[in-house]
C-alpha cells in the first residue's frame, strides 16, 4: 500500500512518518510543499531508524506524493487543510483521505478547540476534496512528540470516523499495525468534532499535572 503524507516534515507527519517505517512494509511518501525539505526529512528519518526501517521510504513534493496513493494523510496545520487538500485533488483519485489536524487556540487559561464553521477540520477536509473522495479522522488525540520518540511505549487508542465503512476498515488496519495502537471506530464523519475537541483538554492535562507528559487516550 502506498501512503502518503503531505505535511511529512511537520509533528505529526514526523511521527507517523517513523512509526509506519518501522512497524510496516508498505511504501511511505513524505510530502512537504518542496522536494529539497522532504528529501532532507526523509534522509534524517532514514539515519534514525537505521536497521529498524522495514518501509519503504521516500520524499516528494506533496502533489508528486499523493499520485497513485492509497492513503492520503493530510499532516499540516488546520488553517492549511483545506487548501493543501484542494491543491492535490487532481491526484486523489480512489484514495482514502485521512486527517488528523485539530483547531487548537490557546489564552491565559489554557488551550481550547477552535471548531470550524464546517464543524470539524475533518469536515473541512472533506468539503474541499472531490466528491468522491472518503474522508476519515484519525490520529487527532495523539500526542506528536510520543509518536515521534520511538522509545515511547505508545498504548493509546485511535477513533476513527468517517462515512464508509470500507474507508474506515482500510485506515483502521493501517492504525493496528503501528506498535502500541488500537483502533476504535467513533462513528460517523460529522462526530470527528468530539474526537478533536479532547485534544486541548489533553493538552492541558499535561500542562496541569506532573508526570503526565505526552499524554493520550485509552479507553476500558
Amino acid at each position: 500500500m502506498r501512503i502518503a503524507l503531505l505535511g511529512g516534515t511537520g509533528d505529526i507527519g514526523e511521527g507517523l512518518a517513523l512509526r509506519l517505517a518501522r512497524d510496516t512494509t508498505h511504501e511511505v511518501v513524505v510530502g512537504s510543499r518542496t522536494a529539497e525539505k522532504a528529501a532532507s526529512a526523509v534522509e534524517e528519518y532514514a539515519d534514525r531508524l537505521g536497521d529498524d526501517l522495514t518501509a519503504e521510504l521516500s520524499s516528494a513534493e506533496n502533489d508528486d506524493a499523493a499520485v497513485d496513493a492509497d492513503v492520503v494523510a493530510v499532516c499540516v496545520p488546520p488553517y492549511h487543510v483545506s487548501d493543501t487538500v484542494e491543491s492535490v485533488a487532481d491526484q486523489l483519485d480512489d484514495a482514502v483521505l485521512v486527517s488528523p489536524a485539530v483547531g487548537i487556540s490557546r489564552d491565559d487559561e489554557g488551550f481550547h478547540y477552535n471548531r470550524p464553521p464546517h464543524g470539524s477540520v475533518a469536515e473541512v477536509a472533506a468539503e474541499a476534496a472531490p466528491d468522491a473522495v472518503q474522508v476519515v479522522g484519525a490520529f487527532q488525540n495523539l500526542a506528536a512528540g510520543a509518536l515521534a520518540d520511538l522509545e515511547h511505549d505508545l498504548g493509546f487508542d485511535v477513533i476513527v470516523t468517517g462515512d464508509d465503512a470500507d474507508a474506515k476498515a482500510t485506515v483502521t488496519a493501517l492504525v493496528e499495525e503501528i506498535d502500541g495502537l488500537r483502533a476504535l471506530d467513533g462513528g460517523a464523519l460529522a462526530n470527528s468534532a468530539e474526537v478533536e475537541a479532547m485534544t486541548p483538554l489533553l493538552i492541558n492535562l499535561a500542562v496541569e499535572n506532573d508526570g503526565l507528559h505526552d499524554l493520550g487516550v485509552s479507553f476500558h
